[in-house]
């Protein structure tokens, strides 16, 4: 259904080192990076399909309320691994790794990135 996302960044560097810090435990890497933005999407991939820019317009990235961004994980461990090494490059806790009520195999865990961004890493296959 989605093409990419982008979220806003204050700095682009920092966002930078926690992303890949990341988003490889995932399956995603670096793939693009411009003066303003970084690019993120999995190998084989015709496309990134994440996005971190400086806003277009020049002022302050916000973070939105009621917006996550989710990114599916291959296994639990990986859920796992992605909320130890988000809280480890400088993100916040938004919810620790464990089955969600959403349905069975619904595994995930939640996290801000240093600029308040929400993300989650989502495991649906049974353990």
């Amino acid at each position: 259904m989605l093409l990419y996302v982008t979220i806003g960044t204050n700095d682009l560097a920092a966002a930078g080192r926690f992303y890949d810090a990341v988003l490889p435990l995932l399956r995603y890497r670096r793939q693009r990076e411009a003066e303003n933005e970084i690019g993120y999407g999995a190998d084989g991939d015709v496309r990134c399909r994440f996005w971190v820019v400086n806003p277009f317009d020049g002022r302050p990235a916000t973070y939105g309320n009621g917006v996550t961004i989710a990114f599916e994980a291959p296994t639990r461990a990986a859920v796992d691994a992605f909320h130890a090494a988000a809280l480890a490059a400088g993100g916040t806790d938004e919810g620790a790794p464990g089955l969600r009520s959403f349905h069975a195999n619904f595994y995930a865990a939640f996290a801000r990135d240093l600029d308040g961004n929400k993300i989650v890493a989502v495991c649906e296959r049974p353990e």
